[in-house]
């Protein structure tokens, strides 16, 4: 039964139809990223009841977020795209292998994140980039997220392994079932309970927990190709080195998604609180309308995997185009009518005039300038669902690592706040040129069939 159903995926995945398939694979990706933005979103409203200092803590908690998402995505990328491969070639006990290194690998660095984190926790919160008046707020917010570390880290794992073997339904379910308790818990614990600003970080840590425990049932229940089991953890350095240097691309991305978001507060920081809250609001948004094209895209990361392991490199092309153009299509209607709606949107979330003023400027100036992402996303995840390190690498650290560290160190001493306003932008389109010149290399040099 388990062989039969490994086939009939395998030719799930290398006969349906590209433009069926990735939007199968893409649905219930989409689903997940918009309920996990909108509890994000949730989170930051709700927070946002108790004032501008409370509202620029989840904005810097948000920061440390980033860092165990970078090390849950380096493991759960760099595992998955090879599991995905193996299984093209047919190889299910290597992927089990791997599948059992990366979770057990996740988990023990998330378990060290949190030891130091409560080691360190005021120097953290102001290493993110809090003031003096937020610094209490993210404190208190931080103590639950850190917590519930080790099963982000590991949750991180599961789900890039469920999507990567073609089971992004599956997946949904764990991550939209936290989601969704994320969102009645807020208003639960924090104003039912009277927690303030702990329930907003008690509901976030928890519903994290009950998705990791969701996605774990979904491997030990044999429900995927790939199984867990600390008896398949490979302890070979050159192994481990592998799965990191395949995900390296996803935690440099996230990673320096993380040191940009603390380098921003930064700079924000010295205009005051509004405009802290204000940034952290825009990024949140922003965040909206990019995850539905990065749902679409990691629903191309599976085919993409799968085929170039199986050697149907005309499968890979014609991914890679249907992916693009869909992503590109959805992300500039959102970014249209985040645009147009820019004001009230920022007022949503905090009523404060000062914040609303400040980001609404900044969002404007994104909804435009992030026209230029879709390609800069699906090439960096062509290059790293095909094995290809370097190329990977390279472009995920473009983006939020050497374009916009100097824009965000720049600007501001030309600009004022004008220019902390300008520096995510300006890394937008100075990351799509090099973008452009390695799919270009890339298709050039892959061969037919």
């Amino acid at each position: 039964m388990a062989e039969k159903t490994q086939i009939s995926q395998y030719d799930k995945l290398t006969k349906t139809p590209i433009p069926k398939l990735i939007i199968q694979l893409a649905i219930p990706t989409v689903l997940s990223m918009l309920i996990t933005n909108i509890y994000n979103l949730a989170d930051t409203a709700f927070v946002g009841m108790l004032g501008t200092s409370a509202s620029g803590a989840v904005g810097v908690v948000f920061g440390f977020m980033s860092v165990i998402q970078a090390m849950g995505f380096m493991f759960g990328q760099g595992s998955g795209s090879i599991i995905s491969r193996l299984l093209g070639a047919k190889q299910d006990k290597e992927a089990t292998k791997t599948a059992s290194t990366g979770f057990f690998c996740a988990l023990a660095v998330g378990l060290i994140l949190e030891i130091l984190g409560f080691v360190f926790r005021r120097q953290l919160v102001l290493l993110l980039g809090s003031t003096e008046t937020i610094a209490p707020y993210a404190e208190t917010y931080i103590t639950y997220i850190l917590l519930a570390a080790p099963f982000m880290t590991a949750s991180f794992v599961l789900n890039n392994i469920l999507r990567y073997e073609g089971k992004a339904s599956i997946a949904m379910i764990g991550l939209m079932t936290g989601g969704i308790l994320n969102i009645g818990m807020d208003p639960l614990f924090m104003f039912v309970f009277g927690m303030g600003i702990a329930g907003a970080g008690l509901a976030t840590g928890l519903s994290q927990c009950i998705s990791f425990t969701i996605l774990l049932y979904m491997f030990l229940s044999g429900k995927t190709s790939s199984k867990i089991t600390i008896r398949e953890v490979s302890a070979d350095p050159k192994y481990i080195g592998n799965i990191c240097t395949t995900g390296l691309p996803s935690m440099l991305r996230q990673g320096l998604t993380s040191l940009a978001t603390v380098m921003l507060n930064g700079q924000a920081a010295a205009y005051g609180d509004a405009a802290v809250a204000a940034l952290s609001i825009v990024s949140r948004i922003m965040f909206l309308v990019m995850s539905v094209g990065l749902g679409i895209g990691q629903g191309f990361q599976p085919v993409s995997a799968f085929n170039y392991g199986a050697k149907k490199y005309s499968r890979v092309r014609s991914a890679y185009r249907f992916t693009l153009t869909l992503a590109q299509a959805v992300v500039t209607f959102g970014a249209i009518v985040v645009f147009i709606c820019s004001g009230s949107l920022i007022g949503v979330f905090r009523d404060d005039p000062q914040v609303i003023e400040i980001g609404t400027r900044a969002l404007r100036l994104q909804c435009v300038t992030i026209l230029f992402m879709p390609l800069c996303m699906i090439t960096e995840m062509l290059f790293q669902s095909t094995g290809k390190k370097l190329g990977a690498s390279i472009l995920s650290s473009l983006r939020s690592g050497a374009f916009f560290i100097p824009a965000v160190l720049i600007l501001p001493r030309i600009r004022g706040l004008y220019g902390v306003q300008e520096a995510q932008p300006v890394a937008y389109v100075l990351a799509f040129i090099p973008a452009i010149i390695f799919a270009f290399r890339f298709f050039r040099n892959l061969p037919e069939g």
